[in-house]
């Protein structure tokens, strides 16, 4: 019996010694089993075999993991925006529909989106390592776009509290939406 140029089953072999083997297998036209990855994922240049479905099934748990603590800092970021701003920022949107606290709550959360977005982009190693940078790296971000929207508030003059009271869209609304979005994209950066 001739010997196969192709390596044994992955899955019940151990991994091939280099990653150059893997190379040839590729020109001698072996391809790994249906649902297995192959790649280098080990620190010492070893050929392994990774099961599609653990991948796949360790990125999903990821993508949750991520997606839950995204909502949680959006929420903790929309009850300090709507700290920074004068009522009950769910009410005055929802019962008196105004259409600037609607536009300066819609950009305070997009300034928001920005900075976790961020945040997970930076974090980096384990998942439990990424998460804790994510909520980390969120929080500040939240606290120093708050502290800056604040500011420019004063600086620029313009009362969010007048501003609410109105119930025809202002312009300043929209210079301070505009502004609150350049803030959470400034801090979205400095988190990178």
């Amino acid at each position: 019996m001739t010997p196969s140029p192709c390596p044994p089953d992955p899955l019940t072999a151990p991994p091939a010694p280099a990653v150059a083997e893997g190379l040839a297998d590729v020109k001698a036209g072996c391809v790994p089993p249906i649902g297995v990855e192959r790649g280098t994922l080990n620190t010492n240049g070893a050929d392994v075999t990774v099961p599609l479905i653990d991948h796949l099934a360790s990125g999903a748990l990821a993508i949750a993991a991520y997606a839950v603590l995204g909502m949680i800092l959006l929420i903790v970021g929309f009850y300090v925006i709507d700290l920074a701003t004068p009522g009950k920022l769910s009410s005055v949107i929802k019962h008196e529909r105004n259409p600037n606290a609607t536009l300066l709550a819609s950009s305070g959360l997009a300034a928001v989106g920005l900075i976790v977005a961020a945040s997970i982009w930076s974090s980096g190693g384990a998942l439990h390592e990424g998460l804790l940078a994510t909520a980390v790296f969120g929080l500040v971000g939240i606290a120093v776009q708050t502290v800056a929207m604040v500011v420019f508030d004063l600086v620029a003059g313009i009362s969010v509290r007048e501003l609410i009271k109105e119930s025809d869209l202002q312009p300043g609304a929209r210079l301070l939406a505009v502004t609150h979005l350049a803030i959470g994209l400034i801090t979205a950066v400095a988190v990178i």
